[in-house]
This record gives C-alpha cells, structure tokens and sequence, in this order.
C-alpha cells in the first residue's frame, strides 16, 4: 500500500502540474504511462483524481475523428454514413445488436442531391426530333464549292442559309429539315450537294412535381429524357411512387413510367423524350410489401393491384440457393391494431393478395447435413463424407498413409455421436491402425452424423515441426502441411457446430480455439479437480491438432450436458504419461484408454502399481490400486474400467533418475560435462576432472544453479514491476520534479534492471568444499568455474572512471577509490561494499575502513562497489535495492564471461 501512494504521488507530479482543486488534464505521455498499469489500478487511480479512464482513450483519437469528419461526403441516402454518424454519436452503437433494415427499392438510384447529369452533346439524335429555336447545325457544302458553316435556328424559327433565302424549320422534325435543307441548296446553287448534321441542340424549360425529391422547374438539354429530369431534381422522395411517374403535356398524361421496367428488366421504352413546357409528375407511392430472408434482393417493394407472390419474388431476384419456400410466412397488420402470421403453401400462393405493409419472409434452410459423416483433425481431406447404414471407420480411409497427416496419432481417435433431440453427446474411442487391419473393437460401426476427431501426436508445435524436419515428405505432403492453419480454421467451426457451443462463442474466440467464459471457467475447475499438470505453454503454441486444441470444445461440451443426475463424463491422468489433463470419457472406458488417450506411458513409469482416485456415490473418496502391467495386457485391460471424474496417478519407477549432469570449467585438468548420480558431491566430481591446475584460483570459484538462477529473475521481474509502478504512482505527486533525476533517467534505470538476465550465483568457499570441511551436494545443471589467479582490483559505480586496477597488498580502498578519479556527485560513500572474488560481499568498517590494511579488506579479484546515492530521488527504496542489483549482477556476469 505504502507503494501504491508513492506511485499515485509520483505520476502526478511528472504527468500533471495542476492546482490542488482542479481536476487533472492528462497528456499523452501520461495516457501511455498510465496504460501500463493493471485495470485495477488504473480504474483507483482515474476515481481518486478525478478523471474518466474512458474520456482518456476518447481524446486520444480525437484528431483521427477530425480527419474523417473533415474528410468525409454526408450523402442524405446513403445508410452506410448514417451508421458512422450514430456512431459518432454513441461510441456503443457498433456494439449493439443491428437488427435487419430493408431498404426502398430503386430510390438508391439517386443520390438525394440535384445533378447536373445530362445526356451528352456528342448523342445521336433520333430521327423524329422536333427543331425548335437555339438548335444549331453543321451544313458542309461540296462539289462546285466548298465551304462549312453553323447556322443555329433564329427565335423566329428560320434557318438564315448565306447565299439563301430564310427556311422556316421550326415544329418541323429532325430529318424533315435536313431534307428541306438539301433540296433548297441543289436547286438554287448548281452543282453542290450539301451534308448536313445537327449541332448543339437547345435547352428547354420543363416542371418535375408531385413527389420529388426537389419539386420545381429546370433547364435542361432538348435530349433530355424522363429520367434525367428525375436526376436533375434529386430523385424520387421516400413516398413517391416509382411504378406511375406521368408526362404531362398540354394539361394531359400523354406517358407514363415504371421504374421498375428500367431497373429489373433493361427495358426503357417508356423514358420518352421531353419537350419544352413538360411536366414530370411523381404521384404518392401506392401499395409497398416488404421480402426478407433467403431471397437474392430483400428490399421493400411497390407493387400493382394485379401482382401476385411470385410477381414479388421476381422482383427480389428470386429465391436464395437456401430458400425454403415451403416455410414462407407473411406478417399483416390486422384491424385491431395488432400484426398476425400468415402460413403460406405453395398451392396457395396465387390466391393470395398481398396488402400494403405486409412482410414477406422466406426462413433458411438448415445448414446441418443430412446422412453425412464429418471428419475432422489430422487428416489429409477434412469435411462431411456420405453415410449408409453399416459404414464402418475403415471405409472412411483408403490409405492411412495417404489419407492421414505425417503427424496424425495412429492410437487415438474419437467417435462424437448426438444420443438424444437435445444434441447431447457420448463418446467412442478406438485405434486408427486397429480399425484399418479390421479389429472390432477399433473399427467401429458409425451412425449418420458422427464426427471422427483424429488428434496429433504432438502436443506443441514446436515438437512437430522438429519432427516435420526429419521425415522426407514429398511435395504433396509439404502442400498439406501448408494448408493446415486453412483447415484449422474450418475444422474447428464444424466442432462448435457439432456440440453446440456457437451461441456461446464470439467470431474471435472462435478462431482462437478458446471457450466462452463460462464454459472455460467450468473446464478449469474440472482440471484443477482432477489433473495437477500446470500449464507451460500459451494458447498459440500448441500444435494446431493438438489435444489440447481439439479436446476443449468437447469437454465444454460434456461439460455443458451434465446435470445432478448425469454426470460429467471426463476422468483426468496425470504422473508418467505423455500428455497429462483432463480427457472425455469414452464408452467402456478403462484404464488401458486412458493411457492410450495421454498418449502412452513414459520411460519411467512404474507398471507395479497406480493410483485411482474415485468420487463415490455419496459424494466421498476413495482410492484404487491397480497392477498397471494388467491393466494393459490386452486379455485383462476390460477388468480395469474407469469412472466419471475419476483421476489415475501413474508413478515413476523407485529411485528413477533421469540423466543428471553439471559442467565444470576453467583451470581443472578434464572440463567439460559430468554426469552424476543422485546425492554426489562436489568434492567427487572435482576429482573425476582430475583436481586443479597449478593456475587454477579455486579462491575466485563461480558456482551456478539452475534452482537460483530462476529464483532470482522472478525477484528482479517483481521489482521492475514495483519499480515502475512505483514511478508512475509517484508521478501524482511534485517530488520526483523536485529531485536530481529526470523521468527519462529513471525509465532508463528501470529499463537496465528489466533487461538483466539473472545468473543464479551460488556463494561457496570452495578450497574448505576441497579438504572436506564444508559439503556440497550437486543438482542437475550446476556448473562451476574455477578461473585463473586474477591479480586485480575492480572499482565499479559511482566513480569517475571505472576500470580494473592491478593488486598491489600496499594500497587500501581509498586508493584505489582515487585512482579511478575520485566519487561522483552522485555516490553514497557511507554504503561501499566489497565484492571478493568467491562472491561474498564484505562491508568495511564505517568508522575507519579508509584506514584499514589492505590484506586485511581486499585480495586479488575482489571488486569495490560505489552505489548511487538513492536519497537524491526522494528517499524511495526501490531504488536502493535496483542500483546494488545491477552492480552485483553485472560483476558476477563479468565473472563468469569466459564459461
């Protein structure tokens, strides 16, 4: 606790400078210090000062907002701005359940936005064009002369030719006035013909009413059809109609438009030309049904009197590949302001009117395969196989060997088969390699819709690529091998599928392979009950057809099924197995599966006796013993049958060793590695390795143990975390701005101490270990190094200038001290300690140790240690105790470089 204030203290002091009464303003440096902190502690720290954790990660995106709300076009239809706008508006929103939203049909058709689209000048223009005033042509005279003008069409209606006399060409059609035109020139100019095109054409002035977007009047081109008056006004708004869009000419509907020609069938007969004066009239929309579901366009359509169902699924694209039609239902609201279902039957469809507001839906099918079998795991081919009565698991494999992945477990395998309505589940296990050569009790007889799981016999994956390595796999192998993170993927979808865990599973948990919470949850505290195997590797280590991996979704699954009065099906195994855990329980289980399913028995395993620890009906406890070399003999393996939540202990053999071995280095006449036996000493081992050199300084021995060098990088982890959290808890206070050194400094000094790799020194006096006096027992994996006679002092720490110094029994520390320069501002002389050459620390007398003899304090190899001054930084004794680790681990690394 005393930390923790220390480490609110000090974060605000370095993040915020603020009054005491107002509420603290974070910046990023503070934010990205802060993240670094546990949940927990984030969630005090924001209560006790004022600030929201969550405004904090709001702020810090504050300016990617900015670019994209400056960046972005707000178009009034379009629904994909309009979700990003709400969630603007409600950060939340993305999380919340969508429901299914259908859209107007055709309205997408226009941007909400008056256009300037028109037809283009370059367009060909029909033959039946009516001329009128502000048309131009083109009119290229050849022959007897040649000449080119544009003569454009006067307010009058006449055509001024040079040369000719006036035509008047107005209210006459296109190709009436090219004729005309032609005619006059050859017979008033002799010998030229005339080729005559149209040049610009005029603008007219029409009307767009009734329900359009933007009702009123427009310029457009002459070209200009129905639908470009409809997008130069903005479209259609939400309730005009697109099936009755009338022209209007004189006061009379002289046209009239369905949209719907144009958008489903191409046909665009009925967008009639404009002219000057016309009126394109919009009408309220009339009747609109919606379809949903398994349809290939769900929208909201308009539909005529005369229509009919099928008319309607036409329009949606038709039914869906999935569509079953024969479950359609329609929802209508009824006159008591409520809404019914409707069934609907095929044979009925044509006598069913639809009315406005009704709601087509077309359900799915099911997705789940009928008569199949799924197999799943190790296999060369996954996926769903067709299934007839009598299939056995041998029909599932043509060849094991091509059928089957490199690394597929010939032993073990399961049969997941559903036993009732509810989807619950047993499970069968057999051999691969039994079930191919016809033995009945592995070559199981399957039922339509069991799942055949085949594992890998590898737990993790570094051990089956190592494996992968050393087997020549031909080119087809290697491709399925590339392929198995894709079937990973597929495969453990159709297990969720298969023990119904989907609902439970968000997509990403899913991919990752792990449970939802509960589920996990309850499997963990199965496992805790019945297995202690402590759990090495992280989730994305395991082999992708691990057990592991491919036995979680099970057990959550027996897990889930289980009641008062059914109990979970899984027993646990653990000791000198392969594969400890917890496994499903198969039907006739026995001891002999339950070795197999851990994958087999360890060198050490003791076959004279194991353990079962039952739960017995009444909720007690008792233990089984059983001879382990019957319980595997297969004429006896059936006596031996196993539980629900049973747990067998196989232990190892009496007084079994594995290989255990130290190392010895440096000035021995034999270094290198030993092995040994259980309770040898160090003295014997010295001995094998033929004594000490004659330049051997067994004064200066480094002797190393695994058991402390672990020991020791699990401290200095714990204080680094202290450390910084320490620091940044202190933040909330002035002092650290008040001491001499900065926040980047200390991040620096906490940086260096997490980086340390600790060395797992063990102090020995090795010369008494030799004569006898002092015994030490060896363990596997200790080393020792005995160095060369080093005739030097070193002086490390706060001092000017850190080096070696040559040994000289005349000099004293203080020397030794001037030597390197003197201390630096920073050194706490008062706490000077000797480092001696076998890695004990001696501290001279505070009273005189300057004075004291130098054969008395130091010897060739010893290193004087000048520790920081931690009381420059606000007394905090972390800092203490990081400074002298990092000075004694750097000398003890010095120590043993040569190993």
């Amino acid at each position: 606790m005393k930390f923790f204030k220390l480490t609110i203290a000090l974060f605000i002091s370095l993040l915020f400078i603020t009054e005491a009464h107002s509420a603290p303003t974070p910046t990023k440096q503070q934010i990205e210090q802060l993240k670094k902190l546990p949940k927990s502690q984030q969630e005090v720290l924001a209560k006790r000062y004022g600030f929201d954790l969550d405004a904090l990660e709001l702020n810090s995106n504050n300016s990617n907002q900015s670019v994209n709300e400056n960046t972005s076009t707000v178009m009034p239809r379009s629904s994909a701005n309009n979700e990003k706008t709400a969630e603007l508006l409600d950060p939340e929103a993305k999380f919340k359940p969508k429901s299914e939203e259908l859209e107007l049909f055709g309205y997408e058709l226009f941007s909400g936005q008056p256009t300037t689209f028109a037809p283009s000048e370059n367009a060909l223009v029909p033959d039946d064009y009516i001329v009128g005033p502000g048309d131009s042509f083109s009119i290229n005279l050849y022959g007897k002369e040649f000449s080119s003008e544009e003569v454009i069409v006067n307010r009058e209606g006449f055509l001024v030719l040079q040369n000719l006399s006036p035509v008047n060409v107005s209210g006459l059609k296109y190709q009436e006035v090219v004729e005309l035109i032609k005619l006059k020139i050859e017979q008033e100019i002799i010998g030229v013909k005339a080729f005559i095109s149209m040049g610009k054409t005029r603008s007219i002035r029409i009307m767009v009413l009734g329900e359009a977007y933007m009702p009123g009047a427009y310029t457009v081109p002459s070209l200009s059809s129905i639908t470009h008056a409809l997008f130069v006004s903005g479209g259609i708004s939400k309730i005009g109609s697109l099936r009755h869009i009338q022209l209007k000419r004189g006061g009379k509907v002289v046209s009239e438009l369905d949209l719907y020609d144009l958008l489903i069938k191409g046909d665009s007969s009925g967008d009639v030309i404009l002219k000057p004066g016309d009126v394109v009239f919009v009408p309220p929309v009339g009747k609109q049904v919606s379809i949903k579901g398994a349809v290939k366009r769900p929208a909201i359509f308009e539909l005529e009197k005369n229509e009919t169902i099928n008319d309607l699924v036409a329009m949606a694209g038709g039914y869906a590949a999935n569509a079953n039609s024969r479950k359609t239902v329609i929802e209508r609201y009824t006159k008591d302001s409520f809404k019914t279902v409707l069934p609907l039957d095929n044979s009925l469809q044509e006598n069913i009117q639809l009315k406005s507001g009704d709601v087509l839906t077309i359900p799915t099918s099911s997705e789940a395969f009928n008569n199949s079998v799924t197999l799943l795991g190790a296999v060369t081919y996954p996926g769903n196989y067709a299934w007839s009565e009598g299939k056995k698991v041998k029909d599932l494999f043509s060849s094991l060997k091509s059928d089957l992945l490199p690394t597929a477990d010939f032993d073990y395998a399961l049969i997941l088969r559903e036993i009732n309505e509810k989807a619950d589940i047993e499970v069968y296990q057999f051999s691969l390699i039994d079930a191919y050569n016809n033995d009945p009790k592995s070559n199981l007889t399957l039922e339509a819709d069991d799942v055949v799981v085949v594992f890998s016999r590898y737990q993790s994956k570094t051990e089956e690529e190592n494996a992968l390595k050393s087997l020549a796999l031909t080119e087809e192998q290697l491709a399925h091998q590339r392929r198995v993170q894709l079937w990973d993927e597929f495969e453990r979808q159709e297990f969720y599928k298969f023990v119904n865990l989907g609902d439970e599973l968000s997509e990403e948990q899913k991919l990752s392979g792990s449970l939802s919470d509960n589920a996990a949850e309850n499997a963990d505290n199965i496992t805790k009950l019945l297995s202690t195997q402590e759990e090495e590797l992280d989730e994305f280590e395991y082999a992708v057809f691990s057990r592991k991996k491919l036995l979680n979704p099970i057990i959550a699954k027996l897990n889930q099924q289980s009641s008062h009065k059914n109990k979970i099906k899984v027993f646990g195994i653990r000791g000198e197995v392969k594969y400890e855990g917890l496994y499903p329980l198969p039907v006739n289980a026995t001891v002999n599966k339950a070795v197999i399913a851990a994958g087999g028995l360890n060198e050490a395993s003791y076959l004279g006796r194991a353990e079962i620890t039952r739960f017995t009906n009444n909720e007690n406890i008792e233990h089984v013993s059983v001879d382990l070399s019957d319980a595997l003999d297969i004429s006896k393996a059936d006596s031996y049958d196993i539980q629900s939540k049973d747990s067998i202990s196989v232990y190892p053999i009496p007084n079994w060793q594995n290989d255990l071995r130290v190392k010895i280095a440096g000035e021995v006449k034999f270094p290198g590695v030993y092995s040994i036996r259980k309770g040898e000493d160090l003295t014997s081992v010295i001995k094998r390795a033929g004594g000490f050199t004659k330049f051997a300084y067994p004064e200066g021995a480094v002797f190393t143990r695994q058991a402390i060098r672990e020991k020791e990088q699990r401290q200095i982890d714990k204080l680094s975390q202290d450390l910084r959290r320490s620091v940044a808890s202190q933040s909330f206070t002035k002092s650290i701005t008040q001491s001499n050194l900065n926040y980047a400094d200390m991040d620096n000094l906490i940086s260096d101490l997490a980086n340390i790799k600790s060395v797992g020194r063990l102090v020995i006096d090795l010369p008494a270990i030799e004569m006898g006096v002092v015994d030490l027992t060896l363990q596997d994996n200790d080393a020792l190094y005995i160095p060369r006679e080093n005739n030097n002092i070193s002086v490390v720490g706060e001092v000017n200038f850190s080096t070696s110094h040559l040994y000289d029994s005349r000099l004293t520390v203080e020397d030794y001290i001037n030597r390197s320069g003197g201390f630096k501002a920073g050194a706490d002389e008062g706490r000077l300690y000797i480092i001696k050459a076998s890695g004990m620390v001696v501290v001279p007398d505070q009273g005189s140790w300057f004075a004291v003899a130098n054969n008395e304090t130091l010897s060739p190899g010893d290193t004087i240690v000048v520790p920081l001054d931690t009381d420059q930084i606000d007394n905090l004794t972390l800092w203490s105790t990081a400074t002298q680790i990092i000075y004694q681990m750097g000398v003890a690394v010095a120590a043993i470089s040569s190993l």
